[in-house]
């Protein structure tokens, strides 16, 4: 997996299409993605584009997720399917479970009782979803599969029982967030810990506002999110973001190693602020709800 990751979690399909270009025009070869973006065909447009003009597939690292909905173990394989399909792909080089929650199974990602609260499957368990994600990989349908917005206290049991084992874990973290405990944990298994919004999700004012960061950009000559991406490659973590523009894919391609001592800084950052509650919910607090009709 490159360390250097694209989000494609963008709301507008032409959008998605321009962006996935830009960066793989700027170098971007890990692309991550998800059945809840509702855009996996755009992306893979996109894609598709790329690969005509000489990229080769192994040179891509493509990931996507399973949505809650699709949590019951009969729902993996065809939800998977459909993904490949969107996608054009043959194969995907990591799935994730996208939340450590099952949802009410349908076609609706986000259903709603009459109150308006989400519901649950409760009868299904995280276990029970990943013995249908080892079923994939068996089948060479994926190469590799894990799990996304996941506590510690989520991961290990899974660890634990996983006949194969989670080979990637993505959450939200940066400096307000480092989940320090759980990359350790990635780091002592062989895990991969892929962090999405390094950039505090470019909320203002936030971490590329924060005069530690806004003076060691200084200090090497680089942006602040240059600086932040740096940090998380540093510390031993692949990363994601979402430039919407060539011009910014271009930005966030081109970091290098920060000196040990604003490395050191930056890990002495106090503010700890979690910008997405979804590890505790399941529900991604910057996808705009799916309205039932």
């Amino acid at each position: 997996m490159p360390a250097l990751g694209f989000g494609t979690l963008i709301p507008d399909p032409a959008v998605t299409i321009s962006a996935t270009k830009g960066a793989l025009n700027a170098g971007f070869r890990h692309f991550d993605c998800a059945e809840r973006y509702l855009n996996e065909r755009e992306v893979g447009n996109a894609l598709q584009a790329g690969l005509a003009e000489g990229i080769t597939r192994e040179e891509l690292f493509v990931t996507t997720k399973l949505w809650n909905t699709n949590h019951q173990p009969e729902r993996v394989e065809p939800a998977f399917a459909a993904s490949l399909d969107r996608l054009g792909l043959s194969y995907v080089d990591l799935y994730l479970i996208h939340t450590p929650f099952a949802f009410q199974p349908g076609d609706e990602h986000d259903p709603r009782d009459p109150d308006g609260n989400v519901i649950y499957d409760r009868e299904i368990t995280l276990l029970d979803t990943w013995r249908a994600m080892e079923d994939l990989v068996d089948r060479g349908r994926c190469r590799a599969i894990g799990l996304s917005d996941v506590s510690l206290d989520k991961l290990v049991p899974i660890y634990e029982a996983a006949r194969i084992k989670p080979s990637a874990v993505q959450v939200e973290a940066h400096p307000y967030l480092p989940e320090t405990e759980l990359l350790e944990f990635c780091k002592e298994k062989g895990i991969v810990f892929l962090a999405f919004a390094p950039l505090g999700h470019g909320i203002r004012p936030g971490l590329l506002e924060n005069p530690v960061i806004l003076a060691i950009a200084a200090q090497v000559g680089k942006t602040p999110a240059q600086v932040l991406l740096a940090w998380a490659v540093q510390r031993g973590t692949a990363l994601l973001t979402t430039p919407r523009s060539a011009e910014r894919a271009k930005e966030n391609f081109d970091i290098s190693a920060l000196p040990e001592d604003a490395f050191n800084e930056i890990n002495r950052i106090e503010t700890r602020h979690r910008l997405n509650d979804v590890v505790n919910t399941g529900i991604p607090g910057f996808i705009p709800r799916v309205q039932s009709v």
